[in-house]
Protein backbone atom coordinates (compact mmCIF):
# COMPACT_ATOMS: atom_id res chain seq x y z
CA UNK A 1 0.00 0.00 0.00
CA UNK A 2 2.89 2.36 0.69
CA UNK A 3 3.79 2.11 -3.01
CA UNK A 4 0.38 3.39 -4.15
CA UNK A 5 1.11 7.15 -3.79
CA UNK A 6 4.37 6.71 -5.70
CA UNK A 7 2.57 4.77 -8.43
CA UNK A 8 -0.18 7.38 -8.72
CA UNK A 9 2.37 10.19 -8.90
CA UNK A 10 4.25 8.32 -11.61
CA UNK A 11 1.07 7.81 -13.64
CA UNK A 12 0.19 11.47 -13.25
CA UNK A 13 3.59 12.60 -14.48
CA UNK A 14 3.37 10.17 -17.37
CA UNK A 15 -0.01 11.56 -18.42
CA UNK A 16 1.27 15.13 -18.18
CA UNK A 17 4.32 14.30 -20.27
CA UNK A 18 2.16 12.61 -22.90
CA UNK A 19 -0.11 15.65 -23.14
CA UNK A 20 2.83 18.05 -23.33
CA UNK A 21 4.39 16.03 -26.14
CA UNK A 22 1.33 16.05 -28.44
CA UNK A 23 2.77 18.81 -30.61
CA UNK A 24 5.80 16.64 -31.29
CA UNK A 25 3.65 14.18 -33.23
CA UNK A 26 3.71 16.86 -35.91
CA UNK A 27 7.48 17.38 -35.94
CA UNK A 28 7.87 14.99 -38.89
CA UNK A 29 5.57 14.82 -41.96
CA UNK A 30 2.38 12.91 -41.15
CA UNK A 31 0.16 11.39 -43.83
CA UNK A 32 -3.47 10.40 -43.38
CA UNK A 33 -7.02 10.54 -44.67
CA UNK A 34 -10.31 12.31 -44.11
CA UNK A 35 -13.34 10.61 -42.60
CA UNK A 36 -16.62 12.41 -43.42
CA UNK A 37 -18.95 9.43 -43.04
CA UNK A 38 -22.66 9.38 -42.22
CA UNK A 39 -22.13 6.57 -39.68
CA UNK A 40 -19.45 6.54 -36.98
CA UNK A 41 -16.55 4.50 -38.40
CA UNK A 42 -16.16 1.00 -36.98
CA UNK A 43 -12.93 -0.70 -35.94
CA UNK A 44 -12.41 -2.28 -39.36
CA UNK A 45 -12.50 1.18 -40.96
CA UNK A 46 -9.75 2.59 -38.78
CA UNK A 47 -7.72 -0.62 -39.02
CA UNK A 48 -7.89 -0.46 -42.82
CA UNK A 49 -6.66 3.13 -42.96
CA UNK A 50 -3.85 2.29 -40.58
CA UNK A 51 -3.09 -0.81 -42.64
CA UNK A 52 -2.25 1.37 -45.62
CA UNK A 53 0.32 3.18 -43.47
CA UNK A 54 -1.64 6.29 -42.45
CA UNK A 55 -0.69 7.89 -39.14
CA UNK A 56 -3.71 10.16 -38.65
CA UNK A 57 -7.33 10.72 -39.58
CA UNK A 58 -9.21 13.99 -39.86
CA UNK A 59 -12.54 13.04 -38.33
CA UNK A 60 -15.79 14.90 -38.97
CA UNK A 61 -19.01 13.95 -37.16
CA UNK A 62 -21.65 16.31 -38.58
CA UNK A 63 -23.35 13.58 -40.64
CA UNK A 64 -23.84 11.33 -37.60
CA UNK A 65 -27.32 11.00 -36.06
CA UNK A 66 -27.61 13.73 -33.39
CA UNK A 67 -29.41 13.65 -30.07
CA UNK A 68 -30.87 17.07 -30.92
CA UNK A 69 -30.77 19.27 -34.04
CA UNK A 70 -27.00 19.28 -34.65
CA UNK A 71 -24.50 16.64 -33.57
CA UNK A 72 -22.36 17.60 -30.56
CA UNK A 73 -23.35 21.29 -30.50
CA UNK A 74 -27.00 20.46 -29.87
CA UNK A 75 -28.36 23.35 -31.90
CA UNK A 76 -26.39 25.77 -34.06
CA UNK A 77 -29.07 28.36 -33.32
CA UNK A 78 -28.38 28.33 -29.59
CA UNK A 79 -25.55 26.46 -27.90
CA UNK A 80 -26.55 25.15 -24.46
CA UNK A 81 -24.02 22.39 -23.87
CA UNK A 82 -22.82 19.15 -25.45
CA UNK A 83 -25.43 16.36 -25.47
CA UNK A 84 -24.06 13.48 -23.38
CA UNK A 85 -25.01 10.78 -25.89
CA UNK A 86 -23.30 12.60 -28.76
CA UNK A 87 -20.14 12.97 -26.70
CA UNK A 88 -20.21 9.26 -25.82
CA UNK A 89 -20.52 8.38 -29.52
CA UNK A 90 -17.54 10.58 -30.39
CA UNK A 91 -15.43 9.19 -27.58
CA UNK A 92 -16.17 5.62 -28.70
CA UNK A 93 -14.97 6.49 -32.21
CA UNK A 94 -11.82 8.08 -30.79
CA UNK A 95 -11.19 4.92 -28.79
CA UNK A 96 -11.45 2.81 -31.94
CA UNK A 97 -9.06 5.06 -33.84
CA UNK A 98 -6.62 4.99 -30.94
CA UNK A 99 -6.82 1.20 -30.80
CA UNK A 100 -5.91 1.11 -34.50
CA UNK A 101 -2.87 3.30 -33.82
CA UNK A 102 -4.22 6.41 -35.53
CA UNK A 103 -4.09 9.94 -34.18
CA UNK A 104 -7.27 11.96 -34.67
CA UNK A 105 -7.87 15.58 -35.64
CA UNK A 106 -11.40 16.47 -34.55
CA UNK A 107 -13.07 18.56 -37.24
CA UNK A 108 -16.50 20.13 -36.88
CA UNK A 109 -18.32 21.30 -39.99
CA UNK A 110 -20.73 23.39 -37.91
CA UNK A 111 -20.43 25.80 -35.01
CA UNK A 112 -23.02 27.95 -33.26
CA UNK A 113 -24.06 30.54 -35.82
CA UNK A 114 -22.52 28.52 -38.65
CA UNK A 115 -24.53 25.44 -39.60
CA UNK A 116 -22.94 23.34 -42.33
CA UNK A 117 -24.76 24.01 -45.60
CA UNK A 118 -25.64 20.35 -46.21
CA UNK A 119 -27.43 20.31 -42.85
CA UNK A 120 -29.04 23.65 -43.61
CA UNK A 121 -30.99 23.08 -46.82
CA UNK A 122 -27.81 23.72 -48.84
CA UNK A 123 -27.83 27.36 -47.69
CA UNK A 124 -24.65 29.12 -46.55
CA UNK A 125 -24.88 30.13 -42.88
CA UNK A 126 -22.64 33.10 -42.19
CA UNK A 127 -24.14 34.45 -38.96
CA UNK A 128 -20.89 33.83 -37.09
CA UNK A 129 -19.18 36.33 -39.45
CA UNK A 130 -21.81 38.99 -38.79
CA UNK A 131 -22.09 39.13 -35.00
CA UNK A 132 -19.50 38.29 -32.34
CA UNK A 133 -22.20 36.90 -30.07
CA UNK A 134 -21.72 33.70 -32.04
CA UNK A 135 -17.98 33.82 -31.35
CA UNK A 136 -18.77 33.56 -27.66
CA UNK A 137 -21.02 30.55 -28.18
CA UNK A 138 -18.38 28.88 -30.38
CA UNK A 139 -15.75 29.54 -27.72
CA UNK A 140 -18.02 28.04 -25.04
CA UNK A 141 -18.54 24.92 -27.15
CA UNK A 142 -14.83 24.44 -27.71
CA UNK A 143 -14.06 25.03 -24.04
CA UNK A 144 -16.55 22.29 -23.15
CA UNK A 145 -15.22 19.89 -25.78
CA UNK A 146 -11.59 20.47 -24.76
CA UNK A 147 -12.56 19.83 -21.14
CA UNK A 148 -14.08 16.50 -22.17
CA UNK A 149 -11.27 15.35 -24.46
CA UNK A 150 -8.07 16.89 -23.10
CA UNK A 151 -6.80 13.59 -21.71
CA UNK A 152 -7.73 11.35 -24.62
CA UNK A 153 -4.52 9.81 -26.02
CA UNK A 154 -5.83 9.61 -29.58
CA UNK A 155 -6.49 13.32 -30.11
CA UNK A 156 -3.67 15.00 -32.01
CA UNK A 157 -5.37 18.34 -32.70
CA UNK A 158 -8.57 20.34 -32.52
CA UNK A 159 -9.46 21.69 -36.00
CA UNK A 160 -11.59 24.67 -34.89
CA UNK A 161 -13.84 24.74 -37.96
CA UNK A 162 -13.73 23.20 -41.42
CA UNK A 163 -13.44 25.61 -44.35
CA UNK A 164 -14.49 28.97 -42.88
CA UNK A 165 -15.55 31.63 -45.36
CA UNK A 166 -15.90 35.04 -43.68
CA UNK A 167 -15.02 36.61 -47.03
CA UNK A 168 -18.09 35.18 -48.79
CA UNK A 169 -20.69 37.73 -49.95
CA UNK A 170 -18.58 40.55 -48.59
CA UNK A 171 -16.96 42.38 -51.48
CA UNK A 172 -13.82 40.33 -52.14
CA UNK A 173 -13.45 37.77 -54.91
CA UNK A 174 -12.29 34.23 -54.30
CA UNK A 175 -8.69 33.94 -55.62
CA UNK A 176 -8.82 37.68 -56.20
CA UNK A 177 -5.16 38.27 -55.46
CA UNK A 178 -3.09 39.25 -52.43
CA UNK A 179 -3.51 43.02 -52.84
CA UNK A 180 -7.29 42.76 -52.95
CA UNK A 181 -7.34 40.40 -49.98
CA UNK A 182 -5.09 42.68 -47.94
CA UNK A 183 -7.24 45.73 -48.71
CA UNK A 184 -10.36 43.78 -47.71
CA UNK A 185 -8.83 42.64 -44.43
CA UNK A 186 -7.78 46.15 -43.42
CA UNK A 187 -11.47 47.07 -43.46
CA UNK A 188 -12.48 43.92 -41.55
CA UNK A 189 -9.89 44.03 -38.76
CA UNK A 190 -11.54 43.65 -35.35
CA UNK A 191 -14.98 43.04 -36.90
CA UNK A 192 -16.86 39.74 -36.83
CA UNK A 193 -15.22 38.81 -40.15
CA UNK A 194 -11.70 38.97 -38.69
CA UNK A 195 -10.80 35.27 -38.95
CA UNK A 196 -7.44 35.40 -37.10
CA UNK A 197 -9.12 37.31 -34.24
CA UNK A 198 -11.90 34.72 -34.15
CA UNK A 199 -9.35 31.94 -33.89
CA UNK A 200 -7.46 33.69 -31.10
CA UNK A 201 -10.73 34.08 -29.18
CA UNK A 202 -11.58 30.39 -29.46
CA UNK A 203 -8.02 29.30 -28.71
CA UNK A 204 -8.04 31.33 -25.51
CA UNK A 205 -11.18 29.47 -24.42
CA UNK A 206 -9.68 26.09 -25.29
CA UNK A 207 -6.53 26.86 -23.33
CA UNK A 208 -8.60 27.54 -20.21
CA UNK A 209 -9.38 23.82 -20.23
CA UNK A 210 -6.53 22.25 -22.18
CA UNK A 211 -3.07 23.84 -22.32
CA UNK A 212 -1.44 21.17 -24.45
CA UNK A 213 -3.45 19.76 -27.36
CA UNK A 214 -2.40 21.28 -30.71
CA UNK A 215 -4.95 23.39 -32.56
CA UNK A 216 -5.49 23.36 -36.32
CA UNK A 217 -6.67 26.53 -38.05
CA UNK A 218 -7.98 26.51 -41.63
CA UNK A 219 -7.33 29.44 -43.94
CA UNK A 220 -10.28 31.54 -45.10
CA UNK A 221 -12.25 31.27 -48.34
CA UNK A 222 -13.03 27.60 -47.64
CA UNK A 223 -9.43 26.93 -46.58
CA UNK A 224 -7.98 28.06 -49.90
CA UNK A 225 -4.22 27.73 -50.22
CA UNK A 226 -3.93 31.40 -51.26
CA UNK A 227 -6.10 32.71 -48.40
CA UNK A 228 -3.36 33.05 -45.78
CA UNK A 229 -2.05 35.98 -47.84
CA UNK A 230 -3.93 38.61 -45.80
CA UNK A 231 -3.03 37.21 -42.37
CA UNK A 232 -0.68 39.87 -40.96
CA UNK A 233 0.92 37.48 -38.48
CA UNK A 234 0.59 33.98 -37.03
CA UNK A 235 -1.89 33.27 -34.25
CA UNK A 236 -0.86 33.92 -30.66
CA UNK A 237 -0.69 30.29 -29.51
CA UNK A 238 2.56 28.37 -30.01
CA UNK A 239 0.88 25.00 -30.72
CA UNK A 240 -1.02 25.91 -33.88
CA UNK A 241 -1.04 24.01 -37.16
CA UNK A 242 -2.07 26.04 -40.22
CA UNK A 243 -4.25 24.14 -42.67
CA UNK A 244 -5.30 24.64 -46.28
CA UNK A 245 -7.21 22.51 -48.79
CA UNK A 246 -6.38 21.77 -52.40
CA UNK A 247 -9.01 21.22 -55.08
CA UNK A 248 -7.79 23.86 -57.51
CA UNK A 249 -8.63 24.36 -60.24
CA UNK A 250 -12.04 23.49 -58.79
CA UNK A 251 -13.74 23.80 -62.17
CA UNK A 252 -11.79 20.72 -63.27
CA UNK A 253 -11.46 18.58 -60.13
CA UNK A 254 -15.09 18.79 -58.92
CA UNK A 255 -18.34 17.01 -59.71
CA UNK A 256 -19.81 19.67 -62.06
CA UNK A 257 -16.94 19.08 -64.48
CA UNK A 258 -18.07 15.48 -64.95
CA UNK A 259 -21.44 16.73 -66.25
CA UNK A 260 -19.88 18.85 -68.98
CA UNK A 261 -20.20 17.59 -72.56
CA UNK A 262 -16.41 17.90 -72.76
CA UNK A 263 -14.91 17.94 -69.25
CA UNK A 264 -11.95 20.18 -68.56
CA UNK A 265 -8.76 18.18 -68.90
CA UNK A 266 -5.65 18.02 -66.75
CA UNK A 267 -3.15 19.18 -67.78
CA UNK A 268 -5.16 21.81 -69.61
CA UNK A 269 -6.75 25.24 -69.69
CA UNK A 270 -9.33 25.74 -66.94
CA UNK A 271 -11.26 28.74 -65.54
CA UNK A 272 -9.66 30.00 -62.34
CA UNK A 273 -10.47 33.24 -60.57
CA UNK A 274 -11.45 35.71 -63.26
CA UNK A 275 -9.51 34.15 -66.15
CA UNK A 276 -8.63 30.91 -67.88
CA UNK A 277 -5.29 29.38 -66.94
CA UNK A 278 -3.25 26.39 -68.01
CA UNK A 279 -2.96 24.03 -65.06
CA UNK A 280 -0.18 21.46 -65.00
CA UNK A 281 2.47 20.25 -62.57
CA UNK A 282 4.26 23.61 -62.53
CA UNK A 283 1.05 25.58 -61.95
CA UNK A 284 0.04 23.24 -59.12
CA UNK A 285 3.46 23.67 -57.51
CA UNK A 286 3.31 27.47 -57.86
CA UNK A 287 -0.12 27.60 -56.26
CA UNK A 288 0.83 25.28 -53.40
CA UNK A 289 3.87 27.43 -52.72
CA UNK A 290 1.58 30.25 -51.57
CA UNK A 291 0.94 28.96 -48.03
CA UNK A 292 4.57 27.83 -47.75
CA UNK A 293 5.79 31.31 -48.68
CA UNK A 294 3.44 32.81 -46.07
CA UNK A 295 4.81 30.43 -43.44
CA UNK A 296 8.43 31.10 -44.37
CA UNK A 297 7.92 34.86 -44.27
CA UNK A 298 6.42 34.67 -40.77
CA UNK A 299 8.91 32.17 -39.33
CA UNK A 300 6.29 29.43 -39.11
CA UNK A 301 8.09 26.08 -39.43
CA UNK A 302 7.14 23.93 -42.41
CA UNK A 303 6.16 21.17 -39.97
CA UNK A 304 3.30 23.37 -38.78
CA UNK A 305 1.71 23.50 -42.23
CA UNK A 306 -0.95 20.97 -43.22
CA UNK A 307 -2.77 20.15 -46.44
CA UNK A 308 -5.90 19.10 -44.56
CA UNK A 309 -7.77 18.01 -47.71
CA UNK A 310 -7.05 17.45 -51.37
CA UNK A 311 -8.64 15.39 -54.09
CA UNK A 312 -10.36 15.08 -57.43
CA UNK A 313 -13.23 13.10 -58.93
CA UNK A 314 -12.03 9.51 -59.20
CA UNK A 315 -13.78 8.99 -62.57
CA UNK A 316 -12.13 12.09 -64.08
CA UNK A 317 -9.52 11.16 -66.65
CA UNK A 318 -6.93 13.55 -65.23
CA UNK A 319 -7.34 12.55 -61.60
CA UNK A 320 -4.39 10.22 -61.15
CA UNK A 321 -1.97 12.66 -62.78
CA UNK A 322 -3.39 15.51 -60.72
CA UNK A 323 -2.96 13.57 -57.46
CA UNK A 324 0.63 12.75 -58.38
CA UNK A 325 1.40 16.40 -59.02
CA UNK A 326 -0.28 17.63 -55.84
CA UNK A 327 1.44 15.03 -53.68
CA UNK A 328 4.81 15.65 -55.29
CA UNK A 329 4.54 19.34 -54.41
CA UNK A 330 3.36 18.69 -50.83
CA UNK A 331 6.13 16.18 -50.22
CA UNK A 332 8.77 18.44 -51.75
CA UNK A 333 7.81 21.04 -49.12
CA UNK A 334 7.68 18.32 -46.42
CA UNK A 335 4.15 19.20 -45.38
CA UNK A 336 1.61 17.09 -43.50
CA UNK A 337 -1.36 15.95 -45.57
CA UNK A 338 -4.65 14.04 -45.48
CA UNK A 339 -6.38 12.95 -48.67
CA UNK A 340 -10.10 13.33 -49.24
CA UNK A 341 -11.57 10.88 -48.56
CA UNK A 342 -11.31 7.40 -47.09
CA UNK A 343 -14.24 5.03 -47.71
CA UNK A 344 -16.90 7.71 -47.57
CA UNK A 345 -20.29 6.05 -47.16
CA UNK A 346 -22.45 8.92 -48.40
CA UNK A 347 -20.65 10.07 -51.57
CA UNK A 348 -18.45 8.04 -53.88
CA UNK A 349 -16.84 10.86 -55.88
CA UNK A 350 -13.39 10.85 -54.23
CA UNK A 351 -13.29 7.31 -52.84
CA UNK A 352 -10.31 6.14 -54.89
CA UNK A 353 -10.48 2.49 -53.82
CA UNK A 354 -13.68 2.27 -55.90
CA UNK A 355 -11.68 2.70 -59.10
CA UNK A 356 -12.98 4.64 -62.10
CA UNK A 357 -16.29 2.81 -62.65
CA UNK A 358 -19.75 3.60 -61.37
CA UNK A 359 -20.39 2.41 -57.85
CA UNK A 360 -22.66 -0.63 -57.34
CA UNK A 361 -26.34 0.16 -56.73
CA UNK A 362 -26.17 -1.42 -53.27
CA UNK A 363 -24.10 1.60 -52.17
CA UNK A 364 -27.04 3.94 -52.75
CA UNK A 365 -29.57 1.49 -51.31
CA UNK A 366 -27.57 1.40 -48.07
CA UNK A 367 -27.67 5.20 -47.86
CA UNK A 368 -31.45 5.23 -48.35
CA UNK A 369 -31.86 2.56 -45.68
CA UNK A 370 -29.43 4.17 -43.22
CA UNK A 371 -27.35 1.00 -43.21
CA UNK A 372 -23.57 0.45 -43.40
CA UNK A 373 -22.00 0.68 -46.84
CA UNK A 374 -21.64 -2.91 -48.20
CA UNK A 375 -19.35 -2.16 -51.17
CA UNK A 376 -15.93 -3.81 -50.98
CA UNK A 377 -12.86 -1.68 -51.63
CA UNK A 378 -9.47 -2.52 -53.06
CA UNK A 379 -6.31 -0.61 -53.83
CA UNK A 380 -6.31 -0.14 -57.59
CA UNK A 381 -4.58 2.20 -60.02
CA UNK A 382 -6.64 5.23 -59.03
CA UNK A 383 -5.46 4.95 -55.41
CA UNK A 384 -1.80 4.37 -56.25
CA UNK A 385 -0.55 7.99 -55.96
CA UNK A 386 -1.81 8.12 -52.37
CA UNK A 387 -1.27 4.52 -51.28
CA UNK A 388 2.41 4.43 -52.20
CA UNK A 389 3.06 7.53 -50.06
CA UNK A 390 1.14 6.51 -46.94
Amino acid sequence: MRLLPVLLASLCLSTQASAADLIHFWDEPQHGGNSFNRLPPDQAYFDALKGYGASWVRLSYDKWKPAKRDFLIGDADKYEGIPASDLATLKAALDRADKAGLKVVITPLSLPGMRWAQNNGNRFDGRIWQDKVWWMQAAAFWRDLATALKDHPGVAAYNIINEPAPEKNNGVAEHGGADAMNAWYVKQTDTARDLPAFYNTVIEAIREADPSTPIMADAGWYAAADAFSYWPKPLTDDKVLYSFHMYEPYAATSAPNMKREKPYAYPGKVPFGEADETWDRDRVATYLKRPVDWADSHNVPRNRMVAGEFGCMRRWEGCKTYLEDVLTSLDDSQLHWAFYSFREDSWDGMDYELGSKKVHWTYWDAIDAGKPDPVKRKAGTEFDPIRKRL
